[in-house]
């Protein structure tokens, strides 16, 4: 007997799916805001060096002190990273006879503009210039912390199961998060800013797994957009939050503040079934099943369900044993699966967050851009809901993957000074990498068995976090070409599509229990 069986009995898609789909959305509204919280938090304003020359210096007004103090950048703009070794009066009768005079790294700190945000890590620890990369370094910091937390919580949550270890992570996450907006050194803050990272990342993992575990083959393509819908309505949010708040510490707060509500929540939602039966915790798989079948208004089944009946769904070792990460490479087919799909969610990972991350690359209004890349996330979703039954789960991968590879390479040859036309196309790229992800996670779930899935999937977020981490640096080789960030981001969305072009194709198909029927199939 399969689990499907049961499912169909009890109403595969009921108000307790829906109950549990609820709930998952409450708790995982506050990821994408924490995932790219560095986009306003660690934003850097207009800057410019602190001058204080004596004498005559004093007696000019703020103007004419910039002018004989900071050196023009050839846009006309004041140098962020550069003043004159000494005042240049004669500046004041000829602006434009600068070239000769010496100049020297800021020697006293910056000012900074503080139009568009109050405050943030950048002008509090002077993350600026020289120090430019430890600006960056925080989101690569904190998706490290991502990243060795998907693998532990994906491992505890099939050791121990979904539900203790998602609020495990919901509460150690609250605290780690709420901790770094007290934070006093740079330091501090990155440190608090990795456990963040580590404990928030069992949200993502747990949640999605355990909507997938409850309900029938039918809806979980539903399942899955709703979840990754969880991830726009976030985002949007974010960018309302981040345009009120513009402090960089109540910004921390404010975006942590859903997970009080997913606290309390979280006693409503019943632990993963298939984990319970898969383990032999026959008896609680027993009373979340009929627990089901009551909301969903199928008492007549629950005589059914009975600890015997339950026994034939998994093989006997499959409750006897505890999984590790190891079996995910012991035979030869699972070995090749985890290869692929870790492989895929690196490409998927890197190509969605190197877009996300550069919302201030095109000169366009931040709060605009980001709000704007999280609502075209919603009819790229949409498509995917369509698409996944209609031409099946690889190909819509494949599809929007090359098409988010497509935008990348137009935004490379169209010219720096048409800043709206890039921004549009940089839109339609962030919809297709959304697609992909928002795709990449539900073919995920499908392709592992049900006694390593939160391993796998801890595996594939130990992946997508790497790749993640590895964003910000890319963004950082504009450096060396303007151009070289798109170049790598369009090879990377290539490369995914040219791996998920080799997995099998899971639509309507029962998800599998154990490693045998991956080898089999």
């Amino acid at each position: 007997m399969k689990f499907e069986n049961v499912l169909a009995d009890i109403d595969g898609f009921g108000k307790f799916q829906i109950m549990i789909i609820v709930i998952n959305f409450v708790g995982r509204v506050t990821l994408p805001c924490h995932f790219v919280l560095n986009n306003f938090a660690a934003a850097t304003p207009a800057h410019y060096c602190y001058v204080s020359f004596q004498g005559d210096f004093d007696n000019l007004s703020q103007a004419e002190k910039m002018t004989v103090s900071i050196p023009m950048e050839k846009d006309g703009k004041p140098s962020s990273c550069r003043m004159f070794a000494e005042p240049q009066y004669h500046l004041l009768l000829n602006s434009s006879d600068s070239s000769d005079a010496p100049t020297v790294p800021c020697q006293n700190g910056w000012v900074y503009d503080n139009t568009t945000f109050k405050s943030t890590i950048t002008s509090e620890w002077d993350l600026v210039c020289d120090q430019r990369g430890k600006n960056r370094a925080t989101a690569t910091i904190f998706f490290v912390g991502v990243m060795f937390g998907a693998i532990t919580f994906g491992s505890l949550s099939d050791r121990f199961g979904r539900k203790i270890m998602l609020l495990v992570s919901y509460v150690s996450g609250m605290l780690f998060a709420v901790a770094s907006a007290f934070s006093t050194t740079y330091i501090m803050f990155a440190v608090l800013r990795f456990f963040t990272g580590f404990c928030i990342t069992g949200i993502v993992i747990i949640s999605a797994a355990l909507s997938v575990e409850w309900v029938d083959i039918e809806h979980r393509k539903l399942v899955g957009v709703i979840d990754s819908l969880s991830w726009t309505f976030g985002s949007t949010l974010f960018a309302a939050i981040g345009y009120f708040v513009t402090d960089w510490r109540w910004l921390t707060l404010s975006v942590t503040s859903p997970l009080i509500l997913a606290i309390i929540t979280w006693r409503w939602l019943p632990d993963s079934a298939r984990w319970l039966i898969a383990n032999g915790k026959l008896e609680q798989a027993q009373m979340y099943l009929k627990k089901c079948a009551k909301m969903n208004k199928r008492e007549d089944f629950i005589q059914t369900l009975k600890a015997e009946t339950l026994s034939t769904i998994v093989a006997g070792e499959a409750k006897v044993r505890n999984y590790t990460y190891l079996d995910l490479i012991r035979t030869t087919k699972m070995r090749k699966l985890a290869m692929k799909t870790g492989l895929l969610w690196f490409f998927v990972a890197t190509t969605f967050y190197g877009i996300s991350f550069n919302i201030a690359g095109f000169g366009l209004n931040i709060y605009l851009t980001q709000f704007t890349y999280a609502i075209i996330e919603l009819p790229a979703k949409l498509s995917v809901y369509y698409l996944l039954d209609k031409i099946g789960r690889r190909k819509t991968e494949v599809g929007a993957l090359l098409l988010a590879a497509l935008c990348l390479g137009i935004n490379i040859v169209i010219p720096k000074d048409l800043p709206v036309a890039r921004t549009v196309v940089a839109v339609f790229g962030k919809g297709f990498s959304s697609a992909s992800f928002g795709t990449v996670v539900l073919y995920s779930s499908e392709l592992y068995p049900t006694v390593v899935r939160q391993n796998g999937m801890g595996y594939n977020s130990f992946m997508a976090r790497l790749g993640v981490a590895v964003s910000p640096m890319i963004l950082l080789l504009d450096d060396f070409w303007k151009e070289l960030p798109q170049v790598v981001l369009c090879s990377t969305a290539i490369l995914g599509a040219l791996v998920a072009r080799t997995l099998a194709e899971t639509r309507d198909r029962c998800l599998p229990e154990t490693i045998e029927d991956i080898e089999e199939m």
